[in-house]
């Protein structure tokens, strides 16, 4: 992976170091390995504290260029330098290496050192010799320096023959490994390598593994939440960087919802995740896409066309506090009517016992099918509708 600045921060140098060291690698330009601010070498260090930078240069020292960038055919080579300059007011010891560059899941370049850290690029740059410097049986060059002094170091950049056109980032870092006793932790401050082979290239971004994952809200009144997970994946040869775009919408494209990411930096078979949310309501399925938009990096020139590409996502969103709602509702308008029937039971049982206390017989008093009392008619008779009274 690769990303144009110079400042690898990772750890070794005591508090007021580090912090005169995160003044210094604060670059514009990338957080990891940025291009030092010739203005700060006219300030020392504070003393006691270890200060170094790395930067690009030529035979007569640093040149102000915030990285190293070059184009090459197979086969080829070129001669480079960097400055390695120690702004503290006392030794210091580093070791210098080269390696491939890379970048984190934070977005930032680094250029780690292990055994696989020179599988491509980093493994076309050879350190030259550099005088009172040290050979180290890892093929790194240790070197002290004095109190606000600079070595230039020599390299060469040589292109296999069979080097793959397109984008090989690499980066050279110088490592402090003896800082006295004021010393607390490691850091690694380096210069970044932007190396391309020239040929046919392919310059594209994908989302791959798109996952979607439906988040119900327990508000009936509000909108649910569709977790959307996915990796843009640099398919080309070049690096790019990437806006992405997911939109989704339910079933008639009704209540659609949309959000955009960015990635700064993707190398070449190199991807990032990408996690983004977004409110949808809960109508049933939602569906839609990922947009990809290539983007050039930096000074980068891209001579293809860079196309967007898209990638289907879609996710099952049932409405389960709505039909809780709908449960509660349909539970309570039965609960009313069954209270209801209820209180009908208890009045007539009431009516029942007081009638039976007075004498008279419930039956009767309800009238034929309980149609109630019969009425007196004007001679004081009870007047009723059975069919035996009605039989002359």
């Amino acid at each position: 992976m690769r990303t144009a600045s110079h400042r690898i921060a990772a750890a070794r140098v005591l508090a007021g170091a580090a912090l005169a060291a995160c003044a210094l690698l604060a670059g514009p330009a990338v957080p990891a390995v940025a291009a030092p601010d010739p203005s700060v070498s006219a300030t020392p260090a504070p003393t006691g504290t270890v200060t170094w930078t790395v930067q690009p240069a030529t035979a007569d020292g640093p040149d102000g260029r915030i990285s190293l960038r070059h184009v090459l055919d197979p086969g080829a080579s070129v001669e480079e330098h960097v400055a390695v300059t120690n702004f503290s007011d006392r030794d210091a010891t580093f070791v210098l290496y080269a390696g491939d560059g890379v970048v984190g899941d934070t977005g930032d370049f680094d250029v780690p050192f292990g055994p696989d850290s020179r599988q491509d690029a980093g493994a076309w740059v050879e350190l030259g010799e550099v005088e009172g410097a040290q050979r180290l049986d890892d093929g790194r060059l240790q070197l002290t320096l004095g109190p606000s002094s600079t070595v230039l170091v020599p390299l060469t950049i040589s292109v296999p023959a069979d080097a793959a056109p397109g984008d090989h980032p690499a980066g050279v870092v110088a490592e402090l490994v003896d800082g006295g006793s004021e010393v607390r932790l490691a850091a690694r401050v380096g210069t970044r390598l932007h190396l391309r082979v020239s040929g046919d290239i392919q310059a594209s971004v994908v989302a791959d593994e798109v996952d979607a994952r439906w988040e119900p809200s327990w508000n009936p009144f509000g909108p649910g939440a569709v977790r959307v997970r996915y990796v843009v994946r640099n398919a080309g040869d070049v690096r790019l960087g990437a806006r992405s775009t997911v939109q989704l919408a339910g079933p008639g494209d009704t209540g659609s919802a949309e959000a955009v990411s960015e990635v700064r930096e993707v190398l070449p078979d190199r991807s990032a995740l990408v996690e983004v949310t977004l409110p949808v309501w809960p109508l049933l399925r939602a569906s839609g896409g990922v947009e990809v938009t290539p983007l050039v990096v930096g000074e980068d020139v891209v001579e293809v066309k860079l196309e967007r590409t898209t990638a289907a996502v879609a996710v099952w969103t049932p409405p389960w506090s709505q039909l809780a709602l709908v449960l509660l509702v349909v539970a309570g308008v039965l609960l009313v009517r069954w209270l209801r029937r209820r209180s009908a039971r208890r009045v007539q049982a009431h009516v029942a016992a007081a009638l039976a206390a007075a004498g008279v017989d419930p039956a009767r008093a309800a009238g034929p099918s309980g149609a109630g009392p019969r009425e007196p008619d004007r001679a004081g008779r009870s007047v009723g509708t059975r069919a035996d009274e009605a039989t002359p």
